[in-house]
């Protein structure tokens, strides 16, 4: 399938020309694997893929006893993969480097040679037992793969043109109109349920059949709960329980992770670890509170409070109605046509806060629960950084809204207390584009052209 990823290796094997490998990153299933198969059989003259999943002693040797002499290392490997090798035509690629971090360690010395082109595919590549005792090579350049976007999904189910007429209004101000705006919120929300991981889509788009997505789904959830409990050192029941409460802890009216619910008297000090986990593993997202939301959100950040939102919002209605084996095909159905009573407010705020990051965002919200200054106590879903700083306004905050009728209480207060920092607001809702004095109303699917 197609994925705009694809662009950038072009981009970096045409600018890098072997200067530095390439470090693909992402949650497990997302694509990596696929997509530098792809490149690798596209824009080169030969390519080898080293599955560390499954290489052999002979392979790992090649990395811990061959880096000396570099004529050897690349005649063996030639060797064993049958393929012969071409100077700066040939690319080769370590996939799932995390399983043998060596060889991670020895890309800087196989960018030092210059011959071939390298590109590494790793999950939990930051996770510290895969990055212990060895040397992180300077000589790396990394690129976050996340699941598919909206766009590469309509690529995907066949409808390639939508997002151009997005785009269009989008740029341009204008709804969609009545008609197009319900087409292309259908779309949207089929989206939502399947999510972006490419092995569900991939199961959908053959039949249009859920139940083949959701199977391919909960195969996924599968593998997370695998790697919590092989990979977590000590404490993996404890990561299990933060996993499992997340749809729980999302569909409450106060979003933040409540972690009474993992254990009474549970301290944020006990469990941090065990959410970075969560987040380095990219299987989540997480969203913290800025106590001020002026220009320093980063320099604001308060660890201790923060929202935790699944990495694929189709993942999370898997991971939500876990209660049987698999959803039947009835239930996905009510879900798209908004027939089943479930917090939608839940899946939309999951779905922003999927394509901010997808964007390159990281994710800040403001919260004051004041009980002494009702015009102080608010909350805000999102502050996002404005692209061009300036002297003042540079901090957009953003409320998402599930239902017709709502109310901009918590703008209004934002913009009265903290005005020479805010830009215009932005209301992200299932209604058409438009725009007023208070605030820009967004529809769901223009979220990743902000």
């Amino acid at each position: 399938m197609k994925r705009k990823i694809y662009q950038k290796l072009v981009d970096w094997k045409n600018n890098e020309r072997g200067r530095s490998a390439l470090l693909i990153q992402g949650a497990r299933r997302v694509g990596k694997s696929y997509i530098v198969n792809e490149f690798g059989k596209n824009e080169y003259k030969t390519y080898i893929l080293i599955d560390f999943n499954k290489a052999s002693n002979d392979i790992k040797n090649l990395f811990l006893n061959d880096l000396d002499d570099l004529d050897s290392f690349f005649l063996k490997l030639s060797a064993y993969y049958n393929t012969v090798l071409h100077e700066r035509d040939t690319l080769i690629i370590l996939d799932e480097v995390q399983l043998f971090p060596k060889a991670r360690s020895a890309v800087k010395y196989l960018v030092e040679d210059g011959r071939y082109d390298y590109i590494e595919t790793g999950s939990l590549i930051s996770i510290k037992k895969n990055v212990e005792n060895i040397l992180i090579p300077s000589e790396e350049d990394i690129i976050n793969l996340y699941p598919m976007d909206f766009e590469e999904f309509l690529w995907a189910t066949g409808n390639p043109g939508t997002m151009e007429l997005i785009r269009s209004c989008y740029y341009s101000g204008k709804p969609l109109g009545q008609a197009l705006h319900r087409k292309v919120m259908d779309q949207f929300r089929l989206y939502m349920l399947i999510g972006g991981m490419p092995q569900a889509v991939a199961a959908f788009a053959k039949n249009n059949d859920f139940s083949a997505a959701d199977k391919a789904k909960r195969r996924i959830l599968k593998l997370y709960r695998d790697d919590i409990r092989k990979h977590v050192d000590g404490n993996a029941i404890r990561v299990e329980s933060i996993f499992d409460e997340i749809p729980a802890q999302l569909k409450k009216q106060n979003r933040h992770f409540k972690l009474a619910a993992i254990e009474e008297g549970l301290r944020f000090s006990a469990v941090k670890d065990d959410l970075f986990w969560l987040s380095d593993a990219m299987i989540v997202n997480n969203c913290y509170n800025s106590t001020e939301p002026n220009i320093g959100l980063q320099l604001n950040r308060d660890v201790t409070i923060l929202k935790c939102y699944m990495n694929d919002t189709g993942l999370l209605i898997s991971h939500a109605f876990n209660e049987r084996d698999i959803i039947n095909e009835n239930i996905y159905k009510k879900l798209l046509f908004n027939k089943l009573e479930i917090n939608a407010g839940m899946l939309l705020e999951n779905m922003v806060s999927q394509m901010l990051v997808a964007a390159g965002n990281k994710l800040f919200f403001y919260t004051n629960t004041s009980r002494i200054d009702k015009n102080s106590r608010m909350e805000l879903d999102f502050l996002l950084r404005k692209g061009n700083i300036t002297s003042k306004h540079n901090i957009i905050p953003i409320e998402v809204k599930s239902g017709k009728n709502y109310t901009l209480s918590s703008i209004r207060k934002a913009i009265a207390k903290y005005g020479s920092y805010l830009a215009k607001p932005i209301v992200v809702h299932t209604a058409d584009f438009r725009e007023d004095e208070e605030a820009l109303y967004l529809p769901i699917y223009m979220v990743p052209l902000l």
